[in-house]
This record gives C-alpha cells, sequence and structure tokens, in this order.
C-alpha cells in the first residue's frame, strides 16, 4: 500500500510541471480573454446601457457621467479594458508591460467588484435579502475570481520581469 502511495506521489510530482505550465497559460489568456471581450462590448450602445445603473450608482465612477455621455464613457472604459487585455498578452516577450496589463486588470475588477456595494437591488428581497442576491449579483462575484487572477498575473510579470540582480 504504501508503495502505491509513493507511486502516485511520484507521479503527481512529475506531472506538476505540464500542469503549472497548463494552469498558467490558461488563466493569463483566459483573463485576456475576458477583459477583451468585454472590453469590445462596451462599443456597443446596449452595452453602455446596461452598465449605466452600476456606473451611475458608484460613487467611484458616477461623476464621470457628468463629463461623458453614457456611449461616451462606455467606449472610453472599452479602451480601458482592451488596452488591458493586449497588455497582459504580451507576456512571455515584455513582462514589464504586461504588469502593467495586470495592475489595470486589477483596478478594472476592484472598480466592478465595488458596484456589490453601491448598486441598489443587489439583494434579493423574495429570498429574504442579504445573502439572497440578484441576477446581477451573482454576475459580478465572478470579478472576485477574475481579481484573483489579475494579482496572480500581476506577481507573475514581476518575477518574470524584474530579476533579484535588478534590486
Amino acid at each position: 500500500m504504501t508503495t502505491r502511495k509513493a507511486d502516485l506521489a511520484r507521479r503527481a510530482t512529475s506531472a506538476l510541471p505540464a500542469v503549472d505550465t497548463v494552469a498558467a497559460a490558461l488563466l493569463r489568456y483566459g483573463l485576456v480573454i475576458v477583459i477583451g471581450w468585454i472590453g469590445l462590448l462596451k462599443f456597443a450602445h446596449y452595452e453602455a446601457h446596461q452598465i449605466a445603473p452600476l456606473v451611475a450608482h458608484s460613487p467611484f465612477m458616477g461623476w464621470l457621467y457628468d463629463i461623458f455621455p453614457e456611449y461616451t464613457f462606455s467606449a472610453l472604459l472599452g479602451v480601458f479594458e482592451v488596452s488591458a487585455a493586449v497588455l497582459l498578452a504580451v507576456m512571455p516577450v515584455f513582462p514589464r508591460i504586461s504588469a502593467l496589463g495586470s495592475a489595470l486588470s486589477v483596478l478594472l475588477f476592484v472598480s466592478t467588484i465595488s458596484f456589490l456595494l453601491t448598486t441598489p437591488g443587489i439583494s434579493e428581497p423574495t429570498g429574504g435579502g442579504f445573502p439572497a442576491i440578484t441576477l446581477l449579483a451573482e454576475f459580478l462575484l465572478k470579478d472576485i475570481v477574475l481579481l484573483g487572477a489579475s494579482f496572480w498575473t500581476l506577481a507573475d510579470a514581476i518575477r518574470s520581469g524584474w530579476s533579484q540582480t535588478d534590486a
């Protein structure tokens, strides 16, 4: 029995580099796809209209509607998001530039997570209120994981872009 456990442990340990490589690629480029795709959608009028209640109730972003019309703000946000995705994607060649994309990604997801606290109607009254949440809140919850992925890509870019000898 001990031999089987030891053999299984050896096999799992030997597979770790390949699993780590696949996980890192899926995490980084999955984040690139999600941010890029959502960023491109910000150029559609329906998307600009859908994010308006979130932005309008945010103390961090609501004031921007005093400066920009709804669609213009959405398009500017789209430029920001697509830029973050492109910068994230250049990791193997330009890790320091990719770190900037990760930092932008962190900022994006901190902002969207804040909508959970600032948007009215996040809790579901028919479910008894919080912790029962609406579909909008469920949609926003994924951003906690995406924030974690953003921090991981930032750490990965820093690790790859600045060696110990740079310090």
